[in-house]
């Protein structure tokens, strides 16, 4: 049978070969001779491969003088992988971007430090294959995004509109003409005069006397970023602080708060908002809700190495929880993972059902959960400690609060005694104690952490958690126990698909599965990241402080971290003997900035109205679900932002809104220090500095114009401080800053000099070999006597500690100190604005809802199914606009399951309408079996709308719009608006305020 099959076939193909012979013979022909039609190929053996960047002859290394290999940072999304770039020496043009092997983000292992530049390429190359071991890469995304620095479609020069706003008509003016208007303000467009920055370059005068604590007119002016690329800290520290406004947002409402907001109360830090992920390359089993690595999450790349290394090389196992089956899991995977289809906005459900297996079966770490401060954790020689036994007051004036004495000390019951005593005292705590105790001379009812914990879990029966998650009793069983049977190196990890109404408790419940079995700095758990070298804050510099810097005060236009109830507003309804609830609209005390609540809130003049924007590379209007409501809110200069400025260098879907458009750097022409993700184990600082020249207009002093230097002529023309003259701190003197290099290789030297030792001094060798020869002179008269370690930094993208200083045994080495809060003080004493309730302290199942409380309809007749979006492995928002792209991902599509399709009548490649309450899309249907039944998936990163889709008019050229980057659908388009709130602005996660992308109820038909 086996030898008949193998004849037919054989046979087959002799006869479709003889076929495409005779048929194709000219072409064959062609290839032959590797020509084009008489043009011959380059080389006879490769064609017309380009060359490469040089020789490995006998283990020796020899550059090309046609190139030069520098390295830098992708900006291909919010990962920001350490590359190294293939530069053409006579065109400047960049040809090819590698990974760089230094980096822990582009190799694994990585290269150790100190290895030699020449050794460095000997050791990515074909020589003896060591390129396979030290495969240093770019994904589809890092090796075309460079196609941005030509982009037909580029700002190159200030632009002022012409017409109305949205018009898409601009005119080139100067940096000069554009700093005199935007500061000095007046008629501008001949609609009424407009109030320049100068106008609110006041940090004295008071917004509104009565109320006083909405600050200073200086937080008229509001500054919306992107994500922190490297130069975050710049426009911050710099510009922000120095103008003395409190509202800066960056991107992350549109993007990951619920999870960040999640982890941010599970390590009870709402200021520094740390990030967790699983320790990849010695985890065991790993749980991923809402997320899926190899497919996307951050750091991307390296997640799908070290997951792909995990399940070949490792003994990892894996559960993906996602609506879609995604790259993750995969026939390559064998047993080693599988995929659980929850329903969109199910995994909160899902988790508690986990939890109370887990509890009710008592599978957690007690002793672990025992362990009552960091003196106890160490005494008992244990990586990590929580609050489970601490005490939760359950009455009177402290309600929600931890039992603490006048001191501030956390007291418990010792388990062996069932005394109570500081917890400093205590080895072993009561977990689950409930009653009256006394201290200083007080009675107290309470209940410990733990039991709030268990009483949450079990608030609900696993058949209610089984039906909203879409997950059948015995699954969540099974998954309980298997998590809980790996001991403490267990991984759990969530982002983007938690972003909907209570994405924020969903992400504090995938965590706290962690602290039920202590995998916080435990190998092959969970770490909060291996750290960064000292940059902006050094030994050399301090670059964030300076004579004159402004300590911004007032309520925030997202009046997020700041409870209502210290509001004047709540205090004068108090005052008039009113019930303060409702507040007029939300409040997020808990929130570090919320970008998706600003507009709306301007136009609400709900605390106040804005006087100016500057939008630095953000692109809400893409972003954000049910941004579509904000457009005659951006058209109208009346109703939200009376001057908008936008540092870009692109006109996307936001900055086609703007009054001005500064031009921006791009990619390999900017500046920056960056640090990755939590998803690593060792101290890394990657560094980003101009390695290909600008094409944007310059400044008098011959910078080209992007963010930073525009930001220095600003702030000179505002005599804002930290500008200018003696504008930088450093050890024993003071510096200018007229200049982004200034700025940047100082932080550069903060690195270099950092810890015990500083970097070695680099050689001329390795400077010719680096392409360095062009700073020398900036880095001599910047950075005097260190000048050749700050080289060092540079040749080598950073700097990083080796793959061997990640742990002390079985702890991680970088380690987190803080208690895991079993609860959260913070939330638990903190009531919602407009409905007056107190926040649980702990996870706690909250259904689909919007913010008075009301249940979000799902599933009726009428909006049958729930639309979600899902990242892509190959499109981003910062790169769908990419051309080149196409090639490998032309379009995006209406995801719908087979069996769905079938019944509704709709078949693989149909055009369909998919309708929300506030909003429609068109699109192609893709049926595809791994996709849940009752959802629409969508592919984020296209359906553009800017960026060269649409078409603009420049200076009166007409620059038509290209349908290949319009092409695709964009699921923002169905966002929702709360009705419930002031003025319906989108809708939010109800506790944190983060944009609900993710399970829009919709109904889908063909067209």
């Amino acid at each position: 049978m086996e030898s008949s099959r193998r004849k037919f076939l054989i046979g087959t193909s002799i006869v479709t070969g003889s076929a495409a012979l005779g048929g194709y013979s000219d072409t064959l022909k062609h290839v032959a001779t590797l020509s084009r039609r008489g043009e011959k190929a380059n080389d006879p053996i490769y064609g017309n491969a380009p060359q490469t960047e040089g020789l490995h002859v006998k283990g020796s290394f020899t550059p090309s003088n046609d190139f030069s290999m520098k390295p830098s940072i992708c900006n291909g999304c919010t990962t920001h992988c350490s590359v190294r770039v293939k530069i053409n020496r006579k065109t400047g043009h960049v040809e090819r971007v590698f990974g760089n092997p230094y980096s822990l983000l582009s190799s694994d292992p990585w290269l150790a430090y100190k290895t030699p530049l020449s050794e460095s390429f000997q050791a990515t190359s074909a020589w003896k294959e060591k390129g396979l071991e030290m495969r240093s890469t770019a994904c589809a995304r890092g090796n075309l995004v460079y196609e941005k620095l030509n982009d037909p479609f580029r700002v190159t020069a200030p632009l002022k509109r012409v017409g109305k706003r949205g018009d898409n008509q601009w005119q080139t003016i100067s940096i000069e003409q554009l700093i005199r208007e935007i500061t000095q303000g007046g008629n501008l467009f001949q609609e009424g005069y407009v109030d320049g920055l100068k106008a609110f370059a006041d940090t004295k005068t008071l917004i509104d006397e009565n109320n006083p604590d909405y600050g200073p007119i200086a937080n008229k002016l509001c500054v919306l970023g992107t994500a922190d690329e490297g130069r975050q800290n710049f426009i911050v520290h710099r510009f922000v602080q120095s103008f003395g406004t409190v509202n800066f947002m960056g991107h992350t409402s549109i993007c990951g708060l619920s999870m960040r907001a999640g982890e941010a109360a599970y390590l009870d830090d709402f200021n520094a908002y740390p990030h967790m992920k699983p320790d990849y390359e010695h985890c065991q089993f790993m749980l991923n809700i809402a997320t899926a690595p190899a497919q996307a999450g951050n750091p991307s790349k390296r997640q799908a190495k070290l997951l792909a290394k995990g399940r070949s090389e490792g003994n990892l196992r894996y559960v993906v929880g996602t609506p879609i089956l995604t790259n993750s899991d995969s026939i390559a995977s064998s047993d080693r993972s599988r995929w659980l289809p929850i329903k969109p906005s199910g995994d909160l459900a899902f988790v508690m059902g986990m939890m109370r297996v887990i509890i009710e079966e008592e599978r957690y770490l007690k002793a672990y959960l025992a362990i009552p401060s960091e003196t106890s954790q160490k005494a008992l020689h244990d990586y990590s400690f929580t609050n489970a036994s601490h005490l939760v007051v359950q009455e009177g004036e402290n309600q929600g609060k931890i039992l603490v004495d006048a001191k501030g000390i956390v007291h418990v019951v010792d388990a062996k005694d069932a005394k109570l005593k500081s917890a400093e005292e205590v080895l072993e705590a009561d977990i689950a104690f409930e009653g009256d105790v006394s201290l200083e001379g007080k009675t107290y009812r309470v209940k410990s952490a733990f039991l709030l914990l268990k009483e949450a879990a079990l608030e609900h029966p696993l058949s209610f958690y089984a039906q909203e998650s879409g997950i059948d009793e015995q699954t969540i069983v099974h998954l309980a126990r298997e998590f809980t049977s790996y001991g403490r190196s267990v991984g759990v990890d969530c982002h983007g698909g938690t972003m909907h109404s209570t994405g924020f408790y969903t992400t504090y419940a995938v965590m706290m599965l962690g602290a039920l079995v202590g995998n916080l700095n435990y190998k092959g758990g969970m770490s909060t990241g291996g750290g960064k070298f000292k940059d902006f804050n050094g030994s050399v510099y301090n670059l964030l402080a300076y004579a004159g810097k402004q300590k911004p005060f007032g309520t925030r236009l997202d009046r997020a971290r700041k409870a209502y109830e210290t509001s004047s507003e709540y205090k004068q309804k108090v005052a008039r003997g009113e019930n303060p609830y409702p507040a007029k609209d939300a409040w997020f005390p808990f929130t570090n900035a919320i970008e998706s609540e600003v507009i709306h809130s301007s136009a609400s003049a709900y605390p106040y109205k804005m006087g100016a924007l500057i939008s630095w590379c953000s692109n809400f209007m893409y972003g954000q679900s049910g941004a579509e409501h904000l457009i005659p809110l951006l058209k109208d200069p009346k109703k939200a932002v009376p001057l908008f400025i936008a540092i870009d260098p692109f006109i996307n879907e936001t900055s086609r809104y703007a009054d001005y458009i500064v031009p921006d750097s791009v990619l390999y022409e900017t500046w920056g220090v960056v640090s990755p993700w939590a998803a690593h184990l060792t101290k890394t600082s990657h560094v980003r500095y101009p390695i290909v020249a600008s094409p944007n207009a310059k400044l008098q002093n011959g910078e080209p114009i992007s963010m930073d230097s525009f930001l220095i002529e600003l702030g000179k023309s505002l005599n804002l401080a930290g500008f200018g003259a003696n504008a930088i701190n450093g050890v024993n003197a003071k510096f200018a800053l007229e200049r982004p290099e200034d700025f940047y290789l100082r932080a550069f030297e903060n690195i270099a000099m950092d810890g015990a030792a500083p970097v070695p001094e680099i050689s001329d060798e390795e400077i010719a070999l680096a392409g360095l020869e062009e700073y020398v002179v900036s880095l001599k008269r910047i950075c005097g006597e260190n000048w050749k370690r700050v080289a060092y930094v540079m040749s080598r993208g950073g700097r990083f500690a080796d793959k061997g200083s990640a742990y002390e045994g079985n702890k991680m080495t970088k380690s987190y100190t803080k208690a895991i809060a079993v609860y959260n003080q913070t939330v638990g004493t903190s009531h919602h604005a407009l409905t007056g309730e107190r926040y649980s302290g702990v996870p706690r199942y909250y259904a689909p809802r919007l913010a008075n409380g009301e249940k979000l309809k799902f599933n009726t007749p009428e909006y049958p199914f729930l639309a979600f979006s899902y990242k892509s492995n190959v499109l981003s928002s910062a790169t769908s606009a990419l051309e080149a792209l196409r090639d490998t991902r032309y379009t995006s599509y209406i995801d719908l399951n087979a069996k769905t399709a079938q019944q509704l009548g709709i078949a693989h490649g149909e055009a369909v309408r998919v309708r929300s309450l506030d909003g429609t899309i068109e699109g192609i249907c893709r049926v595809k079996e791994g996709i849940h039944p009752l959802s629409i998936g969508i592919e984020h990163g296209s359906g553009r709308e800017g960026e060269g889709a649409i078409d603009v008019k420049i200076d009166s050229v007409l620059k038509q719009g290209r349908i290949a980057r319009r092409s695709g659908v964009n699921i923002n388009k169905l966002g929702l608006r709360d009705i419930t709130r002031l003025n319906m602005p989108t809708l939010s996660d109800f506790a944190v305020g983060s944009n609900a992308r993710q399970a829009v109820p919709v109904r889908i038909e063909k067209i």
